[in-house]
């Protein structure tokens, strides 16, 4: 019996709950806190593989891009089920794969924000903490439209690739203090969410990430003039194989996110994948077709790499 639920609205309690019970079933899949959230709550990590090329795959840097945790808990389910029966995963040999590549999966980097978003916080002075961030916003619809941490900091314009530029971009759109998205923070890595995969990236030294995001159907690959090795015929071959565009980064949001860090720091490929199509947070009913477009990109940054 599957582990992962893909019909229900995710939570930190559903992820991490989720993530324990894998590791109970599947013992080989190592489980890692890589830190806390501004509440407490352990962000987890979980590891496969014996392999020397490490590439790493994050969910859910945005609160109402929930919908990215099961698409890696599914994934992760996909391949230790194939690894403990010395099975394939749609045509791959999962033992050889193993044998050359380590994954490193955070299928929920920001999981106050889900928790928000979800309903799943309680705590009245929290609530009414976040509502007077979301009152100077009042175009951004509260809670679906809260892409931030709880602090209302937006995990993904945290990271020390051209921050100022970052800041200016946001500053002008008028996000100048905390809010429920777009605000890049009083500096960069401020916040323990972002920090936490900063720290993980640096003591890993990982060869290819993806981060995972929502809307749009599109895969982004580029950094400004950066253009790693092999990148961009990755880039073509997760394209051809999902059916989403592959485009380069828009100006307005093409600073100091995790991906932009990643490739300039290391010039290695790095991807934003933007699954699905609509309003955030997307419906839980997209998950499947979701997951079916993303498989061979899931595979492929292993294959690939």
């Amino acid at each position: 019996m599957a582990i992962v639920q893909t019909n229900v609205n995710y939570t930190s309690q559903i992820n991490n709950n989720t993530i324990r019970q894998l590791n109970e079933r599947y013992p080989f899949l190592e489980l890692h806190e890589i830190g806390k959230s501004v509440l407490g709550t352990p962000i987890l990590c979980l590891k496969i593989g014996m392999g020397s090329q490490k590439v790493f795959y994050n969910a859910a840097f945005h609160a109402n891009e929930w919908i990215t945790t099961p698409i890696l808990l599914r994934f992760a389910e996909e391949l230790a089920e194939a690894y403990s029966t010395r099975g394939r995963l749609y045509g791959i040999d999962v033992s050889r794969l193993l044998r050359k590549v380590t994954l490193y999966l955070v299928p929920m980097v920001n999981p106050d924000g889900v928790d928000l978003v979800n309903g799943a916080i309680k705590e009245e002075n929290i609530l009414r903490n976040v509502k007077q961030i979301a009152d100077r916003y009042p175009g951004i619809s509260y809670p679906s439209g809260w892409k931030a941490n709880i602090r209302g900091v937006d995990l993904n314009l945290q990271f020390p690739a051209e921050w100022n530029m970052a800041k200016q971009i946001k500053y002008e759109q008028g996000f100048t203090t905390f809010a429920p998205r777009d605000f890049v923070g009083e500096g960069p890595l401020t916040e323990p969410e972002s920090l936490a995969v900063y720290n993980l990236s640096l003591q890993e030294n990982f060869d290819l990430i993806l981060a995972y995001h929502s809307q749009g159907e599109v895969i982004y690959w580029k950094f400004l003039d950066y253009e790693p090795p092999r990148s961009r015929e990755i880039a073509l071959y997760f394209g051809e194989v999902s059916g989403y565009t592959v485009e380069e980064t828009p100006i307005a949001s093409g600073y100091a996110g995790y991906k932009d860090w990643f490739i300039q720091n290391y010039n290695r490929p790095g991807y934003t994948i933007e699954v699905g199509q609509g309003m955030n947070p997307l419906p839980i009913e997209q998950f499947q077709q979701i997951y079916l477009d993303n498989i061979g990109i899931l595979l492929g940054g292993m294959t690939e790499v």
